[in-house]
């Protein structure tokens, strides 16, 4: 099952695609091992999303260099 099954796309108001076309600043490294952290302790906290902040946890620890 996907986390995301219970959502009704035709619900859901997409932003139009003008708005969409810009991509987000990119993170600075101290901010990226601050939602390092975050992702952490939501998956420490077996909570409804702890499986899916654990893998993004993961993916990010893979793509920044150590805090060390």
């Amino acid at each position: 099952m996907d986390a995301y099954d219970h959502l009704d796309l035709d619900e859901i108001d997409f932003a139009p695609v003008e708005h969409t076309t810009e991509r987000l600043a990119v993170l600075s490294l101290e901010e990226a091992h601050d939602l390092l952290c975050l992702l952490v302790m939501v998956a420490r906290a077996s909570g409804p999303m702890s499986a899916e902040a654990d893998w993004l946890a993961r993916e990010l620890a893979a793509r920044i260099p150590s805090e060390s």
